[in-house]
């Protein structure tokens, strides 16, 4: 079902349910998905509560939800508006959001979600498309904003490669690697939300394996998304980040690096699902493992989207 609703004071947006979870997208700024959760239940994505229903203006805004950037990531490059309406097209089970091309960078972006028919799946395919009159050389990058108080857990790459490295780990200027928020083990990286902590902290890593997940309200979100062997990614070379303050975490994926000529476009795209009445575990990286396999179902033993 596919209906159109207001939703934190935008009037126009629309939601896409199938009885089991529901999505929102809204047309009145964007692209942005700004719902996803269990019918009836918990917005999985972060609110910011402060800008409901905000439109127009010359300055970006977080809204919270789910975004589309290219990277990487630069001022004022990155940070263009995006307060203004967005022409969307309705398909079965889909909406496809298509905004105006962004004047100071020539570039247009699109985003396709998609919802299945049955269980909790969501599909959002992201565009990047250069407008403009000479080469923009970028990355696709989706970032979903999750909601305060849950635990992240990125898996680790444990390809043996012999006497030479296996993995990249990338760290930001601010991020300190004896924050409390975050422990690095040996099967995962596992960073926790802190409401109470607003010292930001990012880290980017090789994320071979193709999926993460953030543990939260007794329900885990799982990200899904392409790694693709040989390319040449962003920020030393990392296809997921993950950024965390005292209101919210990002879950970040970036698709290779491309030069893109005028006309040319890059895709990415992601699956999403959600697994309900499942707390995360502890610290304890058996038990995180014994529930990612047994509740959520991912094989640890194998790499996922794998290109």
């Amino acid at each position: 079902m596919i209906e159109q609703v207001t939703f934190r004071g935008w009037q126009h947006c629309m939601r896409l349910s199938n009885g089991t979870v529901d999505l929102v997208v809204t047309t009145d700024v964007g692209p942005r998905v700004v719902r996803y959760g269990l019918a009836g239940g918990d917005n999985v994505l972060c609110e910011v509560h402060d800008e409901d229903g905000l439109t127009g203006g010359d300055t970006w805004h977080t809204y919270g939800g789910h975004r589309l950037w290219h990277a990487p990531e630069a001022s004022p490059r990155s940070y263009q508006p995006d307060g203004a309406s967005v022409p969307f097209d309705e398909g079965e089970h889909s909406i496809l959001l298509k905004p105006a091309v962004e004047v100071a960078t020539g570039i247009q972006k699109e985003m396709k979600v998609s919802l299945d028919a049955a269980g909790t799946g969501a599909t959002i395919t992201h565009r990047l498309t250069n407008r403009g009159l000479w080469p923009v050389r970028l990355a696709a990058w989706a970032i979903t904003v999750m909601a305060p108080g849950g635990v992240e857990v990125i898996p680790q790459t444990c390809v043996d490669t012999g006497l030479l490295p296996n993995r990249c780990v990338a760290l930001w200027s601010y991020a300190r690697m004896d924050d409390a928020r975050v422990r690095w083990g040996e099967l995962f990286v596992v960073l926790h939300q802190d409401p109470a902590v607003r010292q930001p902290f990012k880290l980017g890593l090789t994320a071979q394996a193709g999926w993460a997940a953030y543990f939260n309200k007794r329900s885990v979100f799982i990200k899904r998304f392409p790694f693709m062997s040989g390319e040449t990614y962003p920020d030393f070379s990392v296809n997921f980040e993950s950024y965390t303050t005292d209101f919210m975490l990002e879950m970040e994926t970036l698709s290779p690096l491309r030069t893109l000529q005028p006309g040319e476009s890059v895709e990415h795209i992601e699956s999403w699902m959600l697994v309900a009445d499942v707390s995360y575990p502890g610290e304890s990286e058996d038990d995180i493992a014994a529930v990612l396999t047994d509740s959520c179902h991912i094989n640890l033993s194998q790499p996922g989207r794998v290109i």
